[in-house]
């Protein structure tokens, strides 16, 4: 039985619980993909998949609306899938388990997908509505945003006319975005060496750290959340009583400030002692901030095999000093924060440890100083740091036709200002700009909250202000 029956506007609401039955995590989008390829051609539209299952779809301008200029309509497919620790289920299997909770949209112990599910949804009710009024349209759904906007560098721009690019890809009603940051991926690899464990009278113990908020590794990072690699890293350098490392690992996605970290360690038994006052320390510390925060300590079967001296140091080392937060505020936009890292997720895989950060920055020159800051902290702990081709931002534009649209019709629409702002996270965007240089853009979207993390929730009166303020933008350019 469908869950969104209820939920207004219809079309909107029936193609987003579609899109939450098929499975759409990055890199894994092509049933989507197909499935909307298949929809649209069978509607009779100008439809193109490419390589990496990225769609252009097109509809003709409605009459009186043929001379406005082709306005592109864009959104990705993927999702980041992320889940809380007791719930059992398969992003690449599974549909999302989602229900209604008064004007919100959720899914059961997993991230949503309204980032970006909902644009993919409006751009189809756009697409099936034949009584609309707008000029001609090209639709593009791209794939791998989430993890590195492959899908839209892949984009052939001499498929697209559009001059025009209204991005659905915000998270706040009444915010038009103008501008956002570049960024790039770093990968740190540290080889380690094992040897047995020795022969002492210590105790096995897991560390687990969780209870954390979480986040968008972007649009959270000023809120001074706790990084659960970091705050690992704090445990295990202030346990002062002797001990072996045996395994270390935390968070699952480099755009997602990590909610949970752990480790095993075999160390003697006042070690707990240690580790429990130091868990009543940090939960003090990030009360106000995150006050979920929690250290537990718990016996577990000792492993036959621990770090070597050197790699426990330097596993250790690396988890203190790579930066993670705020790099510098912006001096031009108050409040924006301008360059920052996510030390998002740290994994083991045989003898090698891999930690990935994920960059973001306005300014291009502070971007790679921090890409070479963490290089070197890689470096001086015999690691290799092997940095992404990243994606580029997209600077303000100062004239905007576009933009004077969509404030006209809000106000005309609301009686009130929009906010027109910029943004310390990725938008495909940037690459556009690239791609199609003098193309007008912004970016805008319904009310949603606590994206990239299970407690991801979409607001269901937002999207439906938003889908008939579009619906009127669209009807405004002849």
């Amino acid at each position: 039985m469908a869950v969104l029956t209820n939920c207004k506007p219809t079309n909107v609401f029936k193609y987003f619980e579609e899109i939450c039955t098929i499975p759409h995590g990055s890199w894994n989008e092509k049933a989507l993909s197909d499935h909307i390829y298949n929809w649209a051609r069978g509607l009779g539209l100008d439809t193109i998949q490419d390589e990496l299952f990225n769609l252009i779809i097109r509809k003709p301008a409605t009459p009186g609306h043929e001379a406005a200029p082709t306005v592109i309509i864009q959104g990705h497919l993927d999702m980041v899938c992320e889940k809380n620790n007791d719930v059992d289920f398969d992003f690449t299997t599974q549909g999302l388990d989602i229900y209604v909770d008064g004007d919100y949209i959720k899914a059961r112990g997993t991230t949503l997908g309204a980032d970006n599910g909902i644009a993919v949804a409006m751009a189809m009710a756009l697409l099936a509505d034949k009584t609309l009024a707008h000029p001609a349209i090209e639709v593009v759904l791209t794939t791998v945003e989430e993890a590195g906007m492959d899908g839209a560098k892949a984009i052939d721009p001499t498929n697209l006319s559009g001059t025009r690019l209204i991005n659905v890809d915000s998270e706040n009603e009444g915010v038009f975005l103008s501008s956002c940051a570049g960024g790039a991926r770093v990968r740190i690899a540290l080889e380690i060496t094992r040897q047995p464990l020795p022969a002492v009278d210590f105790v096995a113990y897991n560390i687990s750290i969780g209870g954390l908020k979480g986040g968008h590794s972007g649009m959270d990072i000023a809120k001074e959340r706790g990084n659960a690699n970091k705050i690992l890293g704090r445990v295990l350098n202030e346990i002062a009583a002797p001990y072996h490392l045996a395994n270390i690992g935390g968070g699952s996605k480099d755009n997602a400030i990590p909610r949970e970290a752990w480790a095993t360690i075999c160390a003697p038994s006042n070690a707990k002692q240690e580790i429990e006052a130091l868990a009543a320390t940090l939960a003090k510390e990030f009360e106000h901030g995150d006050g979920g925060l929690f250290v537990r300590i718990e016996e577990t079967t000792k492993p036959q095999e621990v770090f070597s001296p050197t790699s426990q140091k330097q596993a250790i080392g690396l988890l203190l000093t790579l930066p993670s937060g705020v790099a510098h505020m912006s001096a031009a936009l108050a409040g924006l924060v301008e360059t920052s890292n996510n030390l998002g997720v740290v994994s083991i895989d045989d003898n090698v440890i891999t930690y990935t950060c994920a960059v973001r920055s306005s300014v291009e020159s502070r971007k790679y100083a921090l890409i070479r800051q963490i290089s070197a902290a890689a470096e001086a702990f015999g690691a290799t740091a092997v940095p992404s081709d990243g994606y580029p931002g997209w600077a303000y534009s100062p004239n905007s036709e576009l933009r004077d649209i969509f404030t006209t019709v809000y106000k005309a629409k609301y009686g009130k200002d929009a906010e027109i702002l910029a943004i310390h996270a990725g938008l495909e965007c940037g690459v556009f700009a690239d791609k199609l240089p003098g193309l007008d853009m912004i970016s805008f979207g319904p009310n949603m909250h606590d994206v990239h993390t299970p407690d991801e929730r979409l607001s269901i009166s937002s999207t439906a202000n938003c889908y008939e303020f579009l619906k009127d933008v669209l009807a405004a350019m002849k």
